[in-house]
């Protein structure tokens, strides 16, 4: 295998060699064993305590998202007996979430997570335990539109579309008119990384008390801040805006939020799995509920119960008298309220959704600071499911199209599939669209899309019969997208917001408390090092 050909399945070995060879090209090489150990997982729970140790000890898991789930996977293998609280009745994996169009599961899209970098151990290591097909995601195709001013061209490398026909629009000064938008961007986007040391740079994927001073220099800007340090003009900064609207949705959140996806590369190379990523949280859901599960490779005697109470959702969280103990006050649809007391709870829920949560007595007060303050970002898709796979006709398959006009961003299938994720919007225009009345969302939608491809109005009538739109704002059990820190959040909140309370009889997990804000592999590892938390918990207490 060629270094930067990707390829089905790929092993950890092909994963790792495509990413050296990324990191060579970027000249960042020194980056690549410091990246490897900050992504790895955490250290099997099974070295912490022996197989079926801990039959008595109860663990309650709010939320069966991917960091509920993975906790939960790890915890069993002790024996632990664990009870897993969501809202959702009918799914789990929380904000992923692929939505089906048919019985049969092959007309899909993603209205949550859609891509996966090669980085991400803990996501590859329960991919590869539950035997599950990925293949390339295409992230870029030179034949998607940029779309800005009313001007269409195509997405050519070298930006030389952009450069004769949108820079006449903007009052460019000399020298950026002369540099390519790509120039541009990386000039005020990824060049800071480089003052940064890379010994020092670890410290951009760490969640730590103290961290280095260069990192918190660019923990105190907002991204817009930084383009204009990097000498580009207002214009300049608006166009790149344009071109690149969903980076474009964040110029006032933390710079640092740039330097956790750009130090790791993971737009270089990132992949999909077949027939949808909730394929993901589903296996956890069957293994847990499984009596015999295969893939522990443990006598099923020795590993722990599962309870799920899908419909229930957690609305008090209580320090029992004895001290040691955990309540949880739940309820379900009919409104029935119970409660029941735990040994140990995770907390692996959105901070968005732990706010309406009672909490008696409180947390620390940084903790109670964070679940106030630590910002989360909108995010809206739009699925069409088509008759005719009419972008096709502009040998565009995979990658996207981009454009000023509300809908951000349009996202082709990588694979034969006849479902458009038609829009992919953040924030202010995130809540713009989607707050639309439904069939005036759906017909703006439709129209934006044929104005990117230069069909003419109504086109797309006939050939979109169906869609589903989600804003996450306005998801009750989440009240938004993902977390994206405004600026000294990280300094602030990071450490804090990832801490145990209640003398470390409640831990937490999620991608808000990882340094990789909007990824499954923050939500997946936190909930394995929750779980590993709680077995050394009980280990020291032992000792």
């Amino acid at each position: 295998m060629k270094d930067n050909i990707q390829v089905l399945n790929p092993t950890k070995r092909q994963r790792h060699k495509i990413l050296k060879n990324a990191l060579k090209n970027a000249n960042r090489l020194e980056d690549f064993e410091n990246i490897i150990k900050l992504l790895d997982i955490p250290e099997d729970i099974k070295t912490i305590g022996k197989i079926g140790q801990f039959k008595d000890v109860k663990v309650g898991i709010i939320g069966a998202g991917l960091a509920g789930l993975s906790c939960a996977f790890e915890l069993r293998k002790l024996g632990f007996n664990i009870t897993i609280f969501d809202p959702i009745e009918d799914r789990v994996g929380g904000r992923v979430y692929t939505y089906y169009f048919d019985k049969e599961k092959r007309l899909y899209g993603e209205l949550g997570p859609m891509r996966i970098p090669i980085s991400h151990e803990a996501t590859w290591h329960y991919i590869d335990l539950f035997n599950l097909n990925t293949r390339p995601f295409i992230q870029y195709n030179e034949n998607g539109f940029i779309y800005v001013k009313n001007t269409r061209v195509r997405n050519d490398p070298s930006g030389k579309n952009v450069k004769q026909k949108i820079y006449p629009k903007f009052n460019l000064r000399n020298w950026e008119r002369n540099s390519p938008w790509t120039e541009l961007a990386e000039r005020g986007l990824v060049k800071p990384l480089y003052t940064i040391h890379p010994n020092n740079r670890k410290d951009i994927l760490r969640v730590k008390k103290q961290y280095n001073p260069q990192v918190l220099y660019w923990d105190s800007l907002n991204i817009r801040q930084v383009l204009q340090m990097s000498g580009l003009s207002q214009d300049a900064i608006d166009l790149l805006g344009r071109l690149m609207p969903l980076a474009g949705s964040f110029y006032y959140i933390n710079y640092i939020e740039v330097l956790e996806e750009e130090y790791p590369l993971y737009f270089s190379s990132l992949y999909e799995i077949v027939d949808g990523l909730s394929k993901l949280p589903n296996a956890f859901y069957k293994s847990l509920i499984s009596k015999e599960p295969k893939e522990y490779n443990i006598d099923p005697k020795y590993l722990g119960n599962v309870n799920f109470k899908l419909g229930n959702y957690v609305d008090g969280i209580y320090k029992s008298d004895k001290g040691d103990k955990v309540i949880l006050r739940f309820k379900n649809k009919s409104g029935d309220c119970q409660k029941e007391e735990f040994d140990y709870v995770v907390c692996a829920i959105p901070f968005s959704t732990l706010r309406n949560v009672q909490i008696y007595p409180s947390f620390t007060n940084r903790k109670m600071q964070a679940i106030r303050e630590v910002n989360y970002s909108n995010a809206q898709k739009t699925l069409f499911l088509c008759n005719k796979r009419f972008w096709e006709e502009d040998k565009i398959v995979g990658g996207g199209s981009f454009t000023d006009l509300p809908i951000a961003s349009i996202w082709y299938p990588s694979y034969e599939s006849n479902v458009l994720l038609a829009s992919y919007n953040f924030n202010l225009e995130s809540t713009r669209l989607a707050n639309l009345e439904e069939k005036i969302r759906f017909e703006s939608i439709k129209r934006q899309v044929e104005e990117v491809h230069g069909k003419d109005t109504g086109y797309l009538d006939d050939i979109v019969y169906d869609y589903k739109t989600i804003q996450w704002d306005k998801e009750p059990w989440f009240r938004g997208g993902f977390c994206r820190l405004t600026p000294e959040q990280k300094r602030i909140f990071s450490y804090s917001a990832a801490s145990p309370e209640y003398n470390n009889r409640i831990f937490f997990a999620g991608e808000h408390i990882s340094p990789n804000h909007g990824w499954m592999q923050g939500a997946l590892s936190t909930g394995m090092k929750a779980a590993n938390d709680i077995a050394k918990q009980i280990k020291k207490g032992l000792s």
